[in-house]
Parts: C-alpha cells; sequence; structure tokens
C-alpha cells in the first residue's frame, strides 16, 4: 500500500477517519453548534480533544465548554452538561463534566474495536497526517565541521534530526533534510596545515611534528591519524611539488588551495559513509564557502539594510562582569532587539570581516530563497545563546512570514562497563560513530539516543545497549515485533494462510475482544495518528520511542496474561472463536510498530533468539 501523503493523493477526511481524536473533535464541535449557534470560527479552532491525564478518567478530554463558555454567556459547567448529553450517541460509553467544565469522555470498546479494519487496511500508513498540509520545512542536522570523522559527539543530532525529518514527513510536510557544509573560516585552515603535516611526513620530511607546530598559526590543532591517509593521497597524486627542497614545508600560496580542498572532500566522503552507516541519507549539502564566494553575505546584509535594520552604534558592556580587554567602539549592528533578542548584534569584526553571525544570516536566507517555510536547526546545547539573534534574522529577513525552530541536543555520556569513554577529537582519541555502530549495532544507536528528550544530558551505555532485558528499549520493542510475527507463525500450523491475511482478519468478529489487556491495547493503538501529529507539531521525535516501548509493554501484557489464562491464550489447539480477532490485534500492532521503526530509522525483526 502506498505509503507516503503524495503516493496516495489522500484527501484530508481519511486521515480524520484514522485519528480517533479528530473524529471526536469533530463530534465535539457538532454539539457546540447545535448549543451555539452562530459559534465564531476564532472560538472554534480552540476547541481541542486530548488525552486525559489520567487514564482512570477516561480516554480524551475537552476543552470545548471552557473556550466557549464566555461567547454563549453559560457557566462552563452548564454548557459542558449539555455538550456531553449530547456526546453520549457519538461513539463514547461515558462523558462525564469534570472540575470547572472540562468534559472527560471513556470510549466504547465498540469503537475501538472499529479501528482494526482500519489498521489493518493502512498497514504501516496508519497515523500519516494532513496536519502538515504540505508546507515546505528544511530540517538541517549534523552540519559537523568537516574535520574529522564523525564521533558520538555529532550523533545525537544526526538521529534526533533524521527521526524528526521523517516525523515530519509521516505529518504531511514537505521534508528537505539539509547538511550545512562549515568548510570556511579557521578552523579549515587548521584542518589544512594538519593534512600537510601528514602530506610531508608521505614524502620523507626530516623535520619533527614539534618543528613542524612551530611554523603553523595557532599551533598543529588536529593530530589525529585519521588524516595519514589523505597525506598518503595527496603524496600519491602530486609527488613533491606541494613541498620545498627535501620535502620541507612550501610557501602556503604553493599548496594550501589544494591541500584544503583535498582534505574537505575526502571528510565529507568519510562523513557521508559514517551517516549512511547510521541509516542517514540527506538531500542537500551546502558549502559555506560557495555561499560567501557567491556574494550571499553582501545579499543578505544589503536585504537588512534596505530595511532599516542595520547601523553603525557602540554595543553596551557585556552583562556580568566586564572582560579586561573589553572597550567601547563602532560597530556595524543589526537591530535584532526589534524581533525578539536581548541585544542588537554585530555583523562585521574590528578588521572588517563579517562575523559568525552575519554569515550564518546569509545560509538561512538561501534557505528561504529555496523555498522554506520553515526551517528546523538542529544543534548542540552549547549553541543555545545563538537560537534568539538568528530567530530575530530570519523573522527580519522575511517580514514574519518564515519561522525558524532550534532542537538542542546535549552532550552524550559514553559508558563501558559503568565507566566514562573519555573523547578528543583534537587528540585524535575519540569513539567514532563507526565503533560506536560497529560494537552495538545501528538501530540500537538510533532508538537509545531517542529515549531521552534531546535537551536532556544521557548516558549510553555500551552494555545496556546490546543487552536482552526489559531495561534495553530497543531490544524490548523489536521483541515485541519479533513475537508478533512469532504468533503468526504458530497461527499458520492451525489456521489456512487465507484467513490470516490483512483482508480476512479485518472481517473476523472483533466483539470478542473484551478483555482487559485487549482493551488496553486497542486505546493504545487508536493514540498513535494523534501522538504522531502531537509529536511533529512539538518536534519532539522522541515521544514516538516512548509510545512504541508503552505499545510494546500493552503488548507483552496481554500475551503473558494468555500464559497466566488459558481462555485468554492468542494460539490455542483446536482454534477458539477468539483466535482470529485477537490475531487481527497483533496484526495491527505489529502494523502500528513497523510505522513508528519507519519514523526513528529503526529495523522490524521477524525473529529474535
Amino acid at each position: 500500500m502506498p505509503s507516503t501523503l503524495a503516493e496516495r493523493g489522500t484527501a484530508k477526511d481519511v486521515f480524520v477517519t484514522q485519528n480517533l481524536f479528530a473524529t471526536m473533535r469533530t463530534h465535539v464541535l457538532a454539539a457546540l453548534h447545535a448549543a451555539l449557534p452562530g459559534l465564531p470560527n476564532e472560538v472554534a479552532a480552540r476547541v481541542e480533544v486530548t488525552p486525559t491525564r489520567d487514564p482512570a478518567h477516561g480516554d480524551m478530554a475537552t476543552n470545548a465548554a471552557m473556550v466557549a463558555a464566555k461567547q454563549a454567556g453559560r457557566k462552563p459547567a452548564e454548557l459542558a452538561a449539555s455538550i456531553a448529553q449530547a456526546l453520549n450517541a457519538a461513539g463514547v460509553a461515558e462523558a462525564s463534566v469534570a472540575g470547572p467544565g472540562f468534559i472527560n469522555l471513556r470510549l466504547a470498546p465498540a469503537t475501538l474495536r472499529a479501528q482494526v479494519p482500519v489498521i489493518l487496511e493502512a498497514q504501516e500508513a496508519y497515523g500519516d497526517s494532513f496536519v502538515g498540509q504540505g508546507v515546505h520545512v528544511n530540517v538541517e542536522y549534523v552540519s559537523a565541521n568537516p574535520t574529522g570523522p564523525m564521533h558520538i559527539g555529532h550523533c545525537r543530532g544526526a538521529v534526533v534530526g533524521d527521526a524528526l525529518s521523517n516525523l515530519l514527513a509521516k505529518a504531511g510536510y514537505a521534508v528537505t533534510k539539509e547538511y550545512y557544509i562549515n568548510d570556511a573560516g579557521a578552523q579549515v585552515a587548521a584542518l589544512a596545515w594538519a593534512a600537510y603535516w601528514r602530506y610531508l611526513q608521505a614524502i620523507g620530511t626530516a623535520l619533527t611534528e614539534d618543528d613542524f607546530a612551530a611554523i603553523v598559526p595557532g599551533g598543529l590543532q588536529y593530530r589525529g591519524d585519521y588524516l595519514v591517509p589523505v597525506g598518503n593521497a595527496l603524496a600519491a597524486e602530486h609527488g613533491r611539488s606541494l613541498a620545498g627542497e627535501d620535502a620541507t614545508p612550501a610557501a602556503p600560496s604553493v599548496w594550501l588551495d589544494t591541500v584544503r580542498d583535498t582534505t574537505i572532500a575526502t571528510m565529507l566522503d568519510s562523513i557521508r559513509e559514517d551517516l549512511a552507516a547510521l541509516g542517514v541519507v540527506q538531500d542537500v549539502f551546502t558549502s559555506e564557502r560557495a555561499l560567501l564566494e557567491g556574494g550571499a553575505a553582501d545579499r543578505a546584509i544589503a536585504a537588512l539594510r534596505a530595511k532599516d535594520l542595520i547601523y553603525e552604534g557602540v554595543l553596551e558592556p557585556p552583562k556580568g562582569r566586564t572582560p579586561e580587554d573589553w572597550e567601547p567602539r563602532p560597530q556595524t549592528l543589526f537591530r535584532a532587539t526589534q524581533y525578539g533578542d536581548d541585544v542588537d548584534r554585530p555583523l562585521q569584526k574590528s578588521d572588517g570581516s563579517n562575523t559568525y553571525f552575519a554569515n550564518d544570516i546569509a545560509y538561512h536566507a538561501d534557505k528561504a530563497a529555496r523555498g522554506a517555510a520553515v526551517m528546523i536547526d538542529v544543534w548542540g546545547a552549547d549553541h543555545g545563546g545563538y537560537v534568539q539573534r538568528m530567530k530575530a534574522a530570519v523573522r527580519a529577513l522575511s517580514d514574519g512570514r518564515d519561522t525558524l525552530d532550534v532542537v538542542l541536543c546535549q552532550i552524550v555520556h559514553v559508558l563501558r562497563g559503568g565507566q566514562p569513554v573519555r573523547m578528543s577529537k583534537r587528540a585524535g582519541s575519540f569513539v567514532t560513530l563507526r565503533d560506536l555502530i560497529d560494537e552495538v549495532g545501528r538501530d540500537a544507536v538510533r532508538f537509545t539516543m531517542l529515549t531521552r528528550k534531546p535537551d536532556a544530558q544521557m548516558e549510553f551505555d555500551l552494555d545496556l545497549a546490546v543487552a536482552k532485558t526489559r531495561e534495553n528499549p530497543v531490544f524490548y520493542v523489536q521483541y515485541a515485533h519479533a513475537r508478533c510475527r512469532s504468533l503468526f507463525r504458530r497461527a499458520a500450523e492451525h489456521v489456512p494462510a487465507e484467513r490470516l491475511g490483512e483482508e480476512a482478519l479485518a472481517q473476523a468478529e472483533l466483539g470478542l475482544l473484551t478483555a482487559e489487556p485487549e482493551l488496553a491495547l486497542l486505546r493504545r493503538l487508536v493514540a498513535w495518528p494523534r501522538t504522531v501529529e502531537a509529536a511533529a507539531l512539538a518536534r519532539e521525535p522522541h515521544r514516538i520511542a516512548f509510545f512504541l516501548y508503552d505499545l510494546a509493554a500493552d503488548l507483552h501484557m496481554m500475551y503473558n496474561r494468555g500464559n497466566d489464562d488459558a481462555a485468554l491464550r492468542i494460539i490455542q489447539d483446536p482454534p477458539s472463536d477468539a483466535m482470529l480477532p485477537r490475531l487481527a490485534l497483533v496484526a495491527a500492532t505489529a502494523s502500528v510498530i513497523r510505522s513508528g521503526f519507519r519514523v526513528l530509522g529503526v529495523t522490524p525483526v521477524e525473529e529474535m533468539r
């Protein structure tokens, strides 16, 4: 079955049919309009149907009476009572008024069971949404400086950005995955010097590393062995032509451009390979240097100047303790305070060159010019102080039409045997991304990185990531899918294969699903479409991992109850009347797990040993 919005060309009402929360909202609005004819659209837009905070209170809750009471000229609780009465005929087993006027809703079991054929028909496309309305979203993530191999410090942002992109696509956005190549500035020059040292070694220089480091501006920063192959490749291609006599260093004008370009290209090839091993394939790679050489920064600054948003001025001293070397001086400033920042921001340094901020404005202007109405940047938490100025710049450039969201990722502490594994990129002693994948597997890396909110620090326990226990979330959820597939292999020993297909199972007597573990699993399944929408709107892909873990727990609970009570057993010999309905529920569960795994980039397994 087609699995993307474009392939299906499906209208919005199909997604509403899949999403019981959206369906119930239409019933709530109908009841509200009946109680209050002429309800203004702006009031109706504020009506929500959400999960209850406590499942004991019901499956859903709505604020309809709270938001419309003033317009109706009635007390919220009174209006809520009339709405609740109308909802009792809309697939609701119970509608009750709570607190000052909220309405709690408990769905009828028949309403829950009716979603099983919907899931079986949609399969992995269940939960696809129209909420994004095809809006073009550019998600830029990883964007590590091409100064070395990918390490675990880059991994979290890569996984979060990729899963978020997948989530937004499932929610109906048009998504572009982008990598911004920071190939301009001092760090790239430092990388070129480090690669040049490896080149000199390859052609047999008599210099020591310390001798060479003494002539490098700023010192020899990147000493990792990963640059040895680059030096060998330069030597193989250029011989001694990039060096002076006796393999001594030549003037930078002789070699700098060649070494820099070769090194960046080599590092980018390595980065792409590492990302591919993680399951990350981005659509666009944008070069900072190409943008700047093409005049993008000058155009962006000119655009802001034309809006009278740039001026020459003197900033106030930094808040807190003033640095000893601080002195007031005229600067070219952007009026960031007009767009929510706490201070105006400099666009040029004292030597007249652009600040990093000016270059980043140019980059975001380029993304907007390519059609991105929404930009999402996934950054390390150390860039938190940079967020407001970039949001201000995007609002200023677009006159408020475009938006920038920033997802901040905290660092990851790696543990092995309960002890921290340390890394240092400059020294060349670090846990590479490829090392991590080779040790625990891609699926464990991706799922584990999404078991915490991105802005929360986390520990990646290498031992736990390969443990076959409930405490290892990827194992627990993959085992749930494998258990589903195992049940069908066992069922095939008792039931003809044609009765186990999705179409046949959709015709099973689902009214026999009455046990509480079965209904609990149904409640979880029908929450999937709403979970997708809520996670996409909040830019929080970790919610998908949490949902899958809870879904797996519900499945295992139903299975274990069957082990304790033979009447609830799924596979029985001879087959019980409830066997096919339970298998339909199992098939629906497997489809939703696969749907979630597709968002996370995790592989559903058929069996586990």
